[in-house]
């Protein structure tokens, strides 16, 4: 299943090739404080693969805070977040947000909570290796 997204004025845009195709999407609801405050939902396939393209880059922002291992990549001009991601050994593993979904049906998303506060960092990324969207191509346009 091809999924389309991007933040509200397009800035930063992704194609998620999901393998095999889901009968039902799992997206993580996180309590963080940031989370919390953004409406971030979060949904990731192991198998899966990602394509982000950022038109100007001048006009994002990579929020880093707590263990410093993941970067919330937000649109300036609109505010969205529409992806994460976290460098693990050299290699780039990333999750999405469900709420920057252009084209999939609601009915396919199944929201769970998650809460990770007091995780070791070692166990944080391990997680985020066996979880996370691990081939993923990131495209910076400067304009």
């Amino acid at each position: 299943m091809l999924i389309h997204g991007k933040c509200h004025c397009g800035n930063i845009s992704f194609s998620l090739t999901w393998e095999p195709d889901p009968a039902e999407i799992q997206a993580r609801v996180c309590d963080c404080s940031f989370c919390t405050k953004h409406g971030g939902v979060w949904a990731a396939n192991p198998d899966s693969s990602l394509k982000v393209v950022v038109e100007d880059s001048r006009l994002v922002s990579r929020y880093v805070f707590d263990t410093g291992t993941a970067e919330f990549h937000t649109c300036s001009r609109c505010g969205v977040v529409p992806v994460v991601t976290s460098l693990i050994d050299g290699q780039l593993f990333a999750v999405v947000s469900v709420n920057a979904f252009d084209d999939v049906d609601p009915t396919l998303l199944r929201r769970t909570s998650g809460s990770f506060d007091g995780e070791a960092k070692e166990s944080r990324l391990a997680r985020r290796k066996r979880n996370w969207i691990g081939r993923v191509e990131y495209i910076e346009n400067g304009i």
